[in-house]
């Protein structure tokens, strides 16, 4: 029996959807698989035992070495006795704060539970790191690297090291998180850090053996993250020299320094290259800006070396001059590819009318005998409803008011207000935001969701005049950014992806008191080119438990 004419097209039709279907397959991008188990364990990273949050028993926690574009599934599970969630520090999440592990964004994830996240990395390269977000847990662990490396047609500009090495360096304290918590809780402060770690390590343990292990004449690629609560670091490695090559997901100009001083929440890359008298080397790390210096050192082996480091350490810079005039130093590549095929500074920020300008300005003070911090007068707490799902489901009514923050701070003096504090941004404007630090401490801001551009940064208070000191050509784009004491910071960026986005001082105690607060910027166009719909399995708590489903996005 012979085919038909409709029999033979149907044929090739279902040949072809097949063929179309393989293509589409072959064109997804790779999926990563984590099962992380969060526990409770004992580890004396500062030489004394201590109840800490281990994933799967490590820490740090297991690094995400990925590739841009990557999709990404974690499953949590939660064995300690506190809900919990994580965040992921730098990842943009686009048209996804449903995955962005705030407690604005989402359910925790209760003790004896778990929560798959399912993310992609979505044009993004670089370095950055994860830890939970609730409370005071990331004084206890759980933190680690995250690792994205270009697709293999991008061309990076530099040619492939030898080695990658993370290196996780932060501030640590001995007393538990929930001991912490409670400090804070009744008016106390957290007090100095016990000392530093570097990947979990003290010096005693991260100089022997070797951390890290090089041969001479190869260059090698340095990730480093302040992963710490409370102090600003300045590394460096003994007798030789880092070139940067990259800036929490940008490529930048790569210019050679003696050291580098990494703020609380920020990340970067640095060629090193093993050009001296074989033997070892000391990478150290010492703190910033506070009084009594801490110093920690891992050691750096030549391949054969039976010679130790020299005892003389380099010594740290002094000061804050040297910090900002660092700062003013460092450059986007204007010539690089980024994540996509088109050169990262093809976006001429500096030419983009400014929309708005929102000016913040931390304040502390007593509230309820309690000691709280604010943003313009709004000291933010989580609510039992997650912001983003009282939004989605309609149901902000007794749970938040949107803009109790307005885009100028109160005069001083004005009492402040505790409650969840959210503002609002129209989709694709372009905005200015100028934080002032009228602390006589350093302060570093983390925006979840975006990039920014830092255009300006200086003594005092801003004014209109301060833009004319703006680097509005080659300024890194980023996510993390200092505001040293009794100064000012001035970023720029889009507000082109939807979503609850969390902003926030990554000083740990003033985010646990309040100086943070959300961005609620929402696509009019209900469309899923801009936002996706609330992922199936997202949790459900609070006042939307039961509540039926909004209408979907669509394609608009």
């Amino acid at each position: 029996m012979t085919a038909g004419p409709k029999m033979r097209a149907g044929a090739a039709t279902a040949v072809l959807a097949l063929a179309l279907l393989a293509v589409a397959v072959r064109a997804e991008d790779p999926y990563l698989f984590f099962d992380w188990k969060v526990a409770y364990g004992t580890k004396s990273p500062m030489g004394t035992p201590q109840k800490m949050i281990l994933i799967n028993g490590e820490f740090p926690g297991p690094t995400i070495n990925c590739t841009s574009n990557n999709n990404i599934i974690v499953n949590v599970f939660n064995q300690i006795d506190q809900p919990l969630l994580f965040t992921w520090h730098g990842i943009q999440q686009r048209k996804a704060s449903w995955q962005d592990g705030m407690p604005g964004d989402m359910c925790p994830i209760l003790p004896g539970t778990n929560f798959t996240y399912k993310m992609q990395f979505k044009d993004q390269i670089g370095t950055f790191f994860y830890y939970p977000s609730i409370g005071m847990q990331r004084a206890a662990g759980a933190y680690g690297l995250i690792s994205i490396h270009s697709r293999p047609l991008i061309p990076v500009p530099f040619d492939p090291p030898a080695d990658d090495f993370g290196v996780l360096v932060g501030d640590w304290y001995t007393k538990d998180h929930t001991v912490l918590a409670k400090n804070l809780d009744t008016g106390k402060g957290i007090g100095r850090p016990a000392g530093l770690l570097i990947n979990g390590k003290n010096e005693k343990d991260a100089s022997n053996p070797p951390m890290f292990n090089v041969e001479e004449g190869k260059t090698y690629r340095f990730r480093v993250c302040n992963v710490g609560i409370k102090t600003t670091l300045n590394v460096r490695i003994q007798g030789h020299v880092l070139k940067l090559v990259e800036m929490e997901g940008s490529h930048t100009v790569q210019n050679e320094y003696d050291s580098m001083d990494v703020h609380i929440g920020q990340c970067l890359s640095f060629l090193s290259t093993a050009n001296q008298k074989p033997g070892d080397y000391f990478f150290i790390a010492s703190t910033r800006f506070i009084k009594g210096v801490s110093t920690i050192t891992a050691v750096m082996r030549y391949k054969g070396s039976n010679t130790p480091p020299a005892a003389k350490l380099p010594d740290a810079p002094d000061g804050w001059a040297w910090s900002i005039n660092q700062w003013r130093s460092f450059r986007w590549n204007l010539t690089a590819s980024a994540a996509r095929p088109n050169p990262q500074g093809s976006y001429h920020y500096g030419q983009i009318n400014i929309t708005r300008t929102i000016k913040l300005s931390p304040s502390r003070g007593k509230v309820d005998g309690k000691e709280r911090y604010a943003l313009n007068g709004v000291s933010h707490t989580d609510p039992e409803t997650p912001l983003k799902l009282a939004e989605y489901f309609n149901a902000t009514k007794g749970v938040f008011e949107y803009n109790l923050v307005t885009d100028t701070p109160p005069k001083e003096g004005t009492p402040i207000k505790v409650a969840p504090s959210v503002i609002t941004a129209e989709h694709r404007t372009y905005i200015e935001i100028v934080f002032e630090n009228p602390e006589k401490s350093i302060d570093t801001f983390h925006l979840d969701g975006y990039a920014f551009f830092a255009a300006g940064m200086g003594p005092g208070l801003w004014t209109v005049e301060s833009r004319k000191t703006y680097n509005l050509l080659d300024t890194v784009s980023r996510h993390t950014i200092q505001v040293y004491p009794r100064s000012w910071t001035a970023v720029m960026l889009t507000f082109d992806n939807a979503g609850m986005w969390n902003l926030r001082s990554n000083l740990w105690e003033r985010y646990y008191l309040g100086e943070q607060l959300y961005v609620s910027c929402t696509s009019p166009a209900r469309s899923l080119r801009d936002e996706y719909n609330m992922p199936d399995n997202s949790l459900r708590c609070g006042k939307v438990v039961g509540m039926p489903l909004p209408p979907p996005y669509t394609i608009a």
